[in-house]
């Protein structure tokens, strides 16, 4: 993904929805994103810094098995 895709889609704060309930004991784990539910799900909400940073909270996804559902800006859900 080029890097100026993350500067032009993900201006602002980025919304990744997992599902199921991460408990919040692991918000360490996702660089400075809050964590919240809905419904069944996990949003991270929080700002990407460049794109190294987004690999970085996927593969932390990835690594905890978790299953991805979405990621947003904050302007594409709003």
């Amino acid at each position: 993904m080029p890097s100026n895709l993350i500067n032009e889609n993900m201006k602002g704060k980025t919304i990744i929805r997992i599902q199921g309930h991460l408990d919040k004991k692991w918000k360490n784990n996702f660089d400075g994103f809050e964590i919240n539910y809905s419904e069944d799900n996990t949003l991270f909400t929080g700002i990407i810094k460049d794109e190294a940073h987004l690999h970085g909270i996927l593969n932390q996804i990835r690594d905890l098995n978790l299953k991805l559902i979405s990621v947003n800006s904050d302007e594409m859900v709003n």
